[in-house]
């Protein structure tokens, strides 16, 4: 149940001909009173007799008990209280006793004896909703005490969806972007739009915040991104703040529609994205244009084991460290994900995308973020969009999917994070975010793990049982489920890289998995392979005749000479 409160009105007649009228946007079925401050108001919709300014006027006439220099300039008093989707059709007087309880929650009326309220009147022209119009001053001519009106009817909202069985919705704890409203979404349908302008904006805002070294480069990217973009300046020349628009979103006049930083999320204010750069760049003197590194080495690819280091050196902090560092990476985290996305191949694009955008929610809360901590993090942000995007193939591919293992682990700590602080619409997220993130795995780890897997059926057997053995060595509790997981042919595989790559197979597979549990993953064998290729800085490129292929080959008859007297093919497999 959404209780919305809208911008308050002076004309009381104009509302009623809105709510008992066709509709603008949808249509409007059989409008009619569901309740009223007395129980007996007119009714324009069902009593032929009744006009809609016979109600207006029952509705303003405590304006006339006080002087007109007294009397509110808006005295017009809107809510509106929307049902979700999947919720039962509640009855008229069901509709009825929640309009009571509304404007009772609000201090628009005071259900008490003797009890001096407003006079309201509740309206429903659709099943899953209703609409309460009250006009700002009491039968005894005060007006009435509304502060902090907005939370109350939301806990009183809560609490109808408990007590009428509806979708229970989580409480909020201010930190949310601002919704879109209802006319922005219809705008955003008529111009065929997937998202409102808002969305769209603050999306892209986030990237361009993505891993920015300070206002230069965020500007300019907003720029590129094809925002216009106008600057609050102060009379001495200092930057107060910013707003963007979208070229083609106008308004009537033809104008375009602006939307300052802090109207799009409470993180993207200037103030507060301030506060990434001055943490960044503590000690280099500025906090405005900091000094830009070389690209990592290796373009996109090295850019992805980057930032797959970094999510999983961030982890520790988040489960066992204190609550504003560990608010510090989560929200460098989401800098991470929008970086992913904007340079993601085609095939995993939208998946990260939607895990960015839901993951946004996540990203902030009431614990105040001890910027600093995050730097890698951020850093890693940084190289992913300054190394462009990735083809999504070979090595590209393969780290994308070992970077995105890494973010589904980091993703689903933040979960768990803000759901023992009992932050619910962050853990909601961010388990949503994880959900698109593991679509996203599939798409991107089925070639590169695909390879490995037949690099892997392709050794011999005395190899292969030596990689068992290692296996049952290293993790003799988990040995047998990964031997009969489709991914132990990859595994198989890796191990056999790290032992070519100069490295002890046992000892590394046994420290890979120890580093973190491995009961809640699906595939334990998927897991291994990224853990090993990142931690033994294995090439992951796995099309052709690899240098893993080679040293498979190699090891096959190292293995075949520790077995003599057992007979060899021509091909050199038992």
């Amino acid at each position: 149940m959404i209780p919305r409160i809208h911008k308050r009105g002076q004309r009381t007649l104009g509302l009623l001909h809105y709510l008992y009228g066709p509709g603008k946007y949808e249509e409007h079925t059989d409008p009619h009173l569901v309740a009223s401050w007395d129980g007996n108001a007119p009714d324009p919709g069902r009593d032929g007799t009744a006009t809609l300014k016979q109600l207006q006027r029952l509705l303003d006439q405590p304006l006339g008990n006080i002087d007109a220099s007294e009397q509110p300039g808006k005295h017009v008093w809107h809510l509106s209280v929307r049902n979700a989707t999947e919720d039962r059709v509640l009855t008229d007087a069901e509709w009825g006793d929640i309009a009571r309880r509304m404007v009772a929650a609000a201090g628009i009326d005071d259900p008490g004896p003797g009890g001096a309220g407003c006079r309201w009147a509740a309206v429903r022209h659709a099943d899953d909703h209703i609409h309460i119009v009250a006009t700002l001053v009491r039968e005894d001519g005060y007006k009435p005490g509304l502060h902090n009106d907005a939370a109350r009817v939301q806990a009183q909202a809560r609490a109808l969806e408990a007590e009428l069985g509806l979708r229970r919705l989580s409480k909020g704890d201010r930190t949310a972007a601002k919704r879109p409203t209802s006319a922005e979404r219809h705008k955003a349908k008529r111009q065929g739009r997937e998202r409102t302008a808002r969305e769209e904006l603050r999306e892209t805002v986030r990237r361009a915040v993505a891993g920015a070294a300070g206002e230069t480069e965020f500007f300019d990217r907003l720029a590129a991104a094809g925002l216009l973009v106008r600057k609050r300046v102060a009379p001495s020349g200092d930057l107060l703040g910013y707003k963007v628009a979208l070229p083609d979103d106008r308004n009537k006049d033809g104008e375009p529609v602006f939307y300052p930083g802090a109207r799009l999320a409470p993180d993207l204010s200037l103030p507060r994205v301030r506060e990434r750069w001055s943490a960044d760049d503590r000690g280099q003197g500025t906090s405005t244009a900091a000094p830009a590194s070389p690209p990592v080495p290796g373009g996109p690819a090295a850019a992805r084991r980057q930032a797959a280091s970094a999510a999983w050196t961030a982890l520790p902090p988040i489960e066992h460290g204190e609550d504003s560092v560990a608010a510090a990476y989560i929200a460098a985290a989401g800098e991470v994900l929008d970086a992913l996305a904007q340079t993601s191949a085609a095939h995993t694009r939208r998946e990260l995308r939607d895990a960015a955008f839901a993951f946004e929610r996540a990203s902030r809360s009431r614990v105040r973020a001890e910027r600093g901590h995050d730097r890698a993090l951020r850093q890693a942000a940084r190289e992913l969009v300054r190394s462009g995007p990735a083809l999504g193939r070979g090595e590209d591919g393969a780290t994308t999917a070992m970077a995105i293992d890494m973010l589904f682990f980091l993703v689903t700590a933040t979960a768990h994070w803000h759901a023992k602080r009992e932050h619910a619409q962050q853990a909601t997220a961010a388990s949503r975010a994880a959900e698109h993130l593991r679509a996203a795995y599939q798409a991107a780890a089925a070639q590169p793990l695909g390879a490995l897997h037949q690099r892997g059926r392709r050794l011999a057997r005395p190899l292969l049982r030596r990689q068992a053995a290692v296996l049952r060595t290293a993790l003799p509790e988990h040995a047998e489920q990964i031997l009969a997981e489709p991914g132990w042919y990859a595994l198989a595989a890796t191990l056999t890289d790290t032992e070519a790559a100069g490295h002890d197979p046992t000892t590394l597979l046994a420290e890979a998995a120890g580093r973190r549990e491995l009961g809640t993953t699906e595939s334990v064998s998927d897991v291994l392979v990224w853990r090993l290729c990142r931690t033994a800085e294995l090439p992951t490129d796995t099309s052709g005749m690899a240098v893993g292929e080679r040293a498979a080959k190699q090891s096959t008859r190292r293995a075949e000479q520790r077995a003599p007297g057992r007979p060899r093919s021509r091909h050199g497999r038992s």
